[in-house]
């Protein structure tokens, strides 16, 4: 059993940047894939970035260039730095964590961008 604990979202202005934590139970950690998703109301739940155990990473279209992921295996904690923030980020992140077979969920960070 894994267990995620998002921390550092809130309310930012158009251009401004955040770094959401994601903090990961267990001594497993450095096996699982990592990822951020984000879901706003009435859409549903889209991948922002992944990480994959040997630091391969990947980013949606919308957030190539501005979002970065990066992985603390020693803290077993998965960041998210966000750097020149828009209104369509407006979201509640999700950090998730995924192995052959099993899945875990945090229970989000809300990010709020204002134009």
């Amino acid at each position: 059993q894994v267990q995620l604990v998002e921390s550092g979202g809130g309310l930012v202005q158009a251009g401004d940047s955040l770094r959401l934590s994601c903090a990961a139970s267990g001594r497993t950690f450095s096996t699982y894939a990592m990822s951020w998703y984000r879901q706003t109301p009435g859409k549903e739940r889209e991948l922002v970035a992944r990480i994959t155990p040997g630091g391969t990473t990947n980013y949606a279209d919308s957030v190539r260039g501005r979002f970065t992921i990066s992985r603390d295996n020693a803290k077993n904690t998965v960041y998210l730095q966000m750097n020149t923030l828009k209104p369509e980020d407006t979201a509640k992140y999700y950090c998730n964590a995924y192995r052959t077979a099993t899945d875990y969920w945090g229970q989000g960070t809300q990010v709020t961008v204002s134009s």
